[in-house]
């Protein structure tokens, strides 16, 4: 190139390289790139936006950056070609994207329906027992409608994971409940019936704030936790009944066939429902699911603060207190139990503390609202709804701290 600008045509090496630039190429300038004129028939930058490129190519050379490919067409403008415009990725929406909504927001309202529900009773009192069922089939609902076969099949890789969750819910957990349903009668002095409302909470199957916390924490252990909660659910139609009538059946009279006839209304068919919705009419599905996360959160407020509010006498009684006390060890020592059970057994995984947190949440955190319904409907004594009612705020309270104790430790770790 000469001082004035001029590509010169006997000279083709730029430092000792050869140029890609075709001899039969117009003048350009030698400041800084305002516009290109070539040829009309060669190729184009693909994308690349070259109107006040930052450069300054001196007097001494064209940047080899700029020669890497072919001479684009005279009329390339300072806009970004319509068919090679770079797009960001749209992200799609997930599971994990409607979960990071208005859920993140649950301990919270959690702890502020507690709260209301103590200072101000009647703002939840008119939530009375026949709402549970179908307020806990919404809930089961939402959870079909926001799964699918894929959440599924991803965790299924992991069968051991899977198993070890399942004993720590009907295993390790009914045990947890029947010794301390017993230290309450024995050493406490409770009534037999709040001894089984402790072992009824026990009983039942995995809660879907499980699944909430987990992705709160660990967002990659999310589906297999959904598939822990999911076969813990589904099979606790006939698990229940069972540690039901194994635990408290020489107690208190248990209906065993309405037990399963019940929980295949509040859990089975709503589920079901959501997954046919979501696999045959998706767009009904993406119409009503920003809506979802919402009302669960709606739901679940009313769900755990009705309870305490219609049972504030006996919650704040001497008796309640005890309870409240038998209730708080009870789930520590489930969070506690999944921890160190999973940690003995998967130690030497690369993500075993993930892990460990996932099936201490499975562990620890059960669908209180659901052993809450069945005191309803089957437990004549109301002393027997006490455990559960408290369990549902206890719980939620819990699981959520550890979910930010476990975050900042997350952070403290990677910095």
């Amino acid at each position: 190139m000469s001082s004035h600008g001029k590509l010169l045509h006997h000279r083709h090496h730029f430092h000792g390289r050869r140029s890609f630039l075709r001899p039969d190429c117009l003048p350009v300038k030698p400041t800084r790139v305002s516009a290109f004129y070539f040829r009309r028939d060669c190729s184009h930058f693909s994308g690349l936006h070259l109107k006040n490129f930052p450069f300054d190519l001196g007097f001494g050379g064209i940047s080899r950056l700029l020669l890497i490919s072919k001479c684009g067409p005279d009329n390339l403008s300072s806009e970004r070609h319509p068919n090679h415009a770079f797009e960001p990725p749209k992200e799609e929406a997930s599971l994990m994207t409607i979960l990071k909504g208005a859920n993140s927001f649950l301990p919270q309202v959690v702890l502020a329906s507690t709260i209301l529900a103590l200072i101000y009773p009647p703002s939840f009192t008119w939530f009375t027992n026949r709402y549970y069922a179908p307020a806990l089939g919404f809930l089961m609902f939402a959870v079909g409608v926001n799964s699918s076969e894929k959440d599924f099949l991803e965790a299924f890789h992991r069968p051991a994971a899977i198993f070890l969750g399942y004993v720590g819910q009907f295993v390790v957990k009914p045990l947890l409940g029947y010794l301390f349903g017993t230290v309450s009668m024995t050493i406490f002095g409770l009534p037999m019936s709040l001894a089984a409302g402790i072992m009824l909470t026990s009983c039942v199957s995995g809660a879907q704030l499980s699944n909430y916390a987990t992705f709160l924490t660990d967002p990659q252990m999310a589906p297999l936790s959904i598939v822990m909660t999911s076969l813990s659910t589904a099979t606790a139609v006939f698990v229940t009944p069972f540690l039901s009538l194994l635990l408290i059946g020489k107690k208190l009279p248990v209906d065993v066939k309405g037990m399963v006839s019940n929980i295949l209304q509040i859990v089975v068919t709503p589920i079901a429902t959501g997954l046919l919705l979501n696999r045959f009419f998706p767009k009904i599905c993406n119409a009503i699911r920003p809506l979802l996360p919402p009302l669960s959160v709606f739901v679940t407020a009313l769900c755990v603060g009705a309870p305490l509010a219609i049972n504030v006498e006996s919650v704040m009684s001497p008796s309640g207190i005890s309870v409240l006390l038998l209730v708080i060890a009870f789930h520590l020592s489930a969070f506690i139990a999944g921890f160190a059970l999973t940690g003995l057994v998967f130690h030497d995984l690369p993500d075993a503390k993930a892990l460990q947190r996932t099936l201490s949440y499975e562990t620890g955190m059960q669908s209180s609202l659901l052993a809450l319904a069945l005191a309803n409907r089957f437990f004549q004594d109301p002393l027997v709804s006490i455990p559960p009612a408290i369990s549902t705020v206890i719980m939620s309270l819990m699981g959520f701290s550890l979910v930010m104790l476990w975050a900042r430790r997350k952070e403290a770790a990677a910095q």
